[in-house]
């Protein structure tokens, strides 16, 4: 969905316009916000400064570029506005991004992805690693794009974090969708079961099955 695979078959549409056969940066530039898995690989160049990973999305467009030009004085007032807007503890906006700490790693990737306009959120494990105070600020920042019309897809192996930010859960054993329920009608144990491949619905049937088989 973001364009770092090919798809084998299938569609994907966003805002009813097919992204099958694209690059990433055409998704990102369609409205798609992606919060990487592995934040230090995939989401910050660690020895760029904290205001080059801040527009790393958009660094070709205006207001950050004027043809070839970069327009520094607009790049360090975007990043000074991020940092205080989304509460990035830095010393200033040049340390290279490899000097925070891994909650604030976090905090420059969500306020570069947030502070564009977007249709859609993929967040894939957004609070691993991340202290108590971190994980809240992401989970309040993913809730408040939910509440402004962002759609949001979370994929996390967080079970309390599932339950706190989903809608509706979808549920994947082995590429195959196990089930999909309303995070509101459904436990840990349901979620548990369908984690390990194995459907409460047929669970039955698979006892009775043993038993004809034991008796």
């Amino acid at each position: 969905m973001t364009g770092l695979l090919p798809i084998d078959v299938g569609q994907i549409q966003l805002v009813g316009e097919a992204i099958r056969h694209t690059s990433p940066r055409d998704i990102l530039e369609r409205g798609v916000a992606h919060i990487p898995e592995d934040r230090q690989r995939h989401g910050l160049l660690l020895s760029f400064p904290i205001h080059d990973n801040m527009m790393l999305c958009t660094y070709y467009q205006p207001p950050f570029a004027k043809g070839v030009s970069l327009q520094q004085k607009t790049i360090f007032d975007n990043a000074e506005a991020l940092v205080k807007q989304y509460d990035v503890r830095t010393p200033n906006i040049y340390v290279n991004a490899s000097t925070l700490s891994g909650g604030n790693q976090q905090k420059v990737i969500v306020a570069r992805e947030f502070s564009r306009p977007i249709h859609l959120l993929i967040a894939s494990q957004p609070t691993r690693g991340l202290d108590v105070g971190s994980i809240e600020y992401i989970h309040t920042q993913i809730i408040k794009k939910r509440n402004e019309g962002v759609g949001v897809l979370l994929v996390s192996s967080e079970l309390d974090e599932i339950l706190a930010l989903s809608d509706r859960i979808a549920v994947m054993y082995k590429g195959r969708i196990m089930d999909i329920v309303d995070a509101n009608k459904v436990n840990k144990e349901y979620l548990g079961l369908l984690m390990a491949g194995i459907h409460p619905s047929e669970t039955p049937k698979a006892k009775s099955s043993a038993a004809e088989k034991v008796f």
